[in-house]
């Protein structure tokens, strides 16, 4: 039985990737570097941004000293917040989807390697935080996706009131990458991929695959448990 449903952010619940794309390239300019668009999905997406930075100097594509890390992350997260309060928005179907989950007593957290203001900004901005009983963000965690310490995080945040504990095969994750699904299936969890960054050919690990969450159903959801 369906005890708890776990988000990815970016992606799942709004569309705002191409948003941090912008933003790691205006942070970017000022060593006459960008990441393109393909190499972005390909290589970089669901990343967190200290990871991003470290593989671009790992590759050789940003030539700085990993100490400046933390600067850039910081510069980002500025010119992220300033894009998301104009052009973030969430996806067709969420608050549906949401309300629909909250309607049938199903638990609800975000796990993503976005940081925590840039979710809080865009779920307050759409009226969404009441929905999520916790958030685990790229602050929260050692180990970025694929790992699956943010995933086994954000269920350990959920039971920590309850009485009977929710194991994770009775917990669904909602991804849109592929580094997503391997965390959550290494969770112990079941898995379903939404295609808004990906077609669904590259996300086949997932135990179902979707267009939008209009077209998931509390019976789709409940099958996945059993």
């Amino acid at each position: 039985m369906l005890k708890a449903v776990i988000f990815d952010f970016d992606g799942v619940i709004t569309d705002s990737e191409i948003l941090h794309l912008r933003a790691f390239n205006k942070v970017l300019k000022q060593f006459n570097t960008e990441i393109t668009k393909k190499d972005y999905y390909s290589r970089y997406l669901g990343y967190t941004d200290s990871d991003c930075y470290k593989h671009l100097i790992q590759n050789g594509l940003l030539k700085i000293d990993k100490s400046r890390i933390p600067e850039l992350v910081e510069q980002k997260n500025i010119v992220f917040k300033k894009l998301a309060k104009t052009e973030g928005r969430t996806i067709e179907g969420v608050r549906d989807f949401l309300e629909m989950l909250n309607q049938n007593h199903i638990p609800m957290a975000i796990c993503s390697g976005a940081l925590l203001t840039e979710i809080e900004l865009i779920l307050d901005e759409a009226n969404l935080r009441s929905f999520f009983q916790t958030i685990v963000s790229a602050e929260h965690v050692k180990k970025g996706k694929p790992h699956p310490e943010g995933f086994l995080r954000a269920l350990k945040r959920l039971n920590k009131n309850l009485k009977h504990q929710i194991s994770a095969r009775r917990c669904v994750v909602i991804e849109d990458s592929l580094w997503g699904l391997q965390a959550a299936k290494a969770a112990g969890m079941h898995t379903v991929a939404v295609t808004n960054s990906y077609d669904a050919e590259q996300l086949t690990i997932a135990e179902k695959t979707i267009d939008n969450l209009k077209d998931l159903s509390m019976e789709d959801l409940q099958k996945l448990c059993t």
